[in-house]
């Protein structure tokens, strides 16, 4: 379910802070405009909400217009529209808002708000925002790649995206590129670099990766006695 946020960073981080206003009061002193903007919303003022998010995406604040699409999506305003809310949430991404780049690939790849599915739109969105690092979005694209779907099918690609979101720590894109080494999918077939992954998953706790750490040693105390 995608979720008003005031900025990328807050949004991953929770808008708490202001869920537990007291309906009425006003927003904490000091807030900023768009951190009033969500405690308004949050206080159920959407109406106020509203103004005060037009006010900020007419100064050409993305979070703002992610916020709006969402109100639209949501039927939360008298004349909500879909093609209003798509509108706002595009105009958002195309201003490098992460947040709307990965709602709209989930919008995209489900098809329950456009109506239809468009797997080359959910791929292009997931990729404009794994080039910004957003994990999710380089496994996502990775898997694109890795099944051909919505994107053209490329082994070398979904290696160097599962190898993005492996560097940050994630496990199944760590547990994916020990696989690809171990078997050369779009990569040059190399059963040290294999381990070296499967031993990050095992370390994270992955439950079958110790088990293909014990095959990639009896691998390579085979080949070493060749």
């Amino acid at each position: 379910m995608i979720t008003v946020a005031y900025t990328a960073a807050v949004l991953l981080m929770g808008s708490a802070a202001f869920a537990a206003t007291p309906v009425g009061s006003s927003p904490p002193k000091g807030a900023s405009a768009t951190e009033q903007a969500v405690a308004l919303y949050e206080q159920g003022h959407w109406a106020a909400a509203q103004a005060a998010f037009e006010r900020l995406a007419a100064t050409g604040v993305p979070a703002a217009d992610y916020n709006l699409g969402v109100m639209h999506l949501r039927k939360e305003l008298p004349d909500a529209s879909v093609k209003e809310g798509l509108e706002r949430l595009n105009r958002a991404a195309e201003r490098g808002f992460v947040t709307a780049m990965i709602a709209l690939a989930q919008l995209h790849e489900r098809g329950d708000v456009t109506g239809r599915k468009d797997l080359a739109q959910a791929y292009r969105w997931n990729r404009k925002a794994a080039e910004t690092g957003h994990v999710e979005a380089q496994v996502e694209t990775g898997t694109a790649h890795y099944l051909g779907r919505g994107a053209g099918k490329d082994m070398a690609q979904a290696a160097h995206w599962y190898r993005e979101a492996a560097k940050q720590g994630e496990t199944g894109a760590q547990y994916l590129l020990a696989s690809m080494y171990e078997h050369g999918l779009g990569v040059e077939r190399d059963l040290r670099l294999a381990r070296y992954w499967y031993a990050q998953c095992a370390r994270a706790g992955d439950l079958a990766a110790p088990g293909k750490l014990r095959e990639i040693d009896s691998k390579l105390a085979h080949e070493a006695g060749q």
